[in-house]
């Protein structure tokens, strides 16, 4: 995941300044999380694993991942 990450940003735009580059790159984040369907998790996005390893085992879980997905306001 992190050479994933690290091939879509840092390898295909231009920083101005380290701290630029330290910053969290939350669309691709989001992007990785929601959107990429990955063969180790059965063509599903690890948001879609998440839910449904959610209802297979509530127990392990503390927070509902629903909630977290990123509203219009975030």
């Amino acid at each position: 995941m992190n050479r994933t990450i690290k091939n879509a940003t840092v390898k295909r735009f231009h920083y101005e300044n380290h701290s630029q580059l330290k910053a969290p790159p939350a669309d691709d984040m989001a992007a990785y999380n929601y959107a990429r369907r990955l063969k180790t998790l059965n063509g599903l996005t690890p948001y879609e694993y998440i839910c449904k390893s959610r209802i297979s085992e509530p127990e392990r879980f503390i927070l509902n991942p629903i909630h977290q997905i990123p509203g219009p306001n975030t």
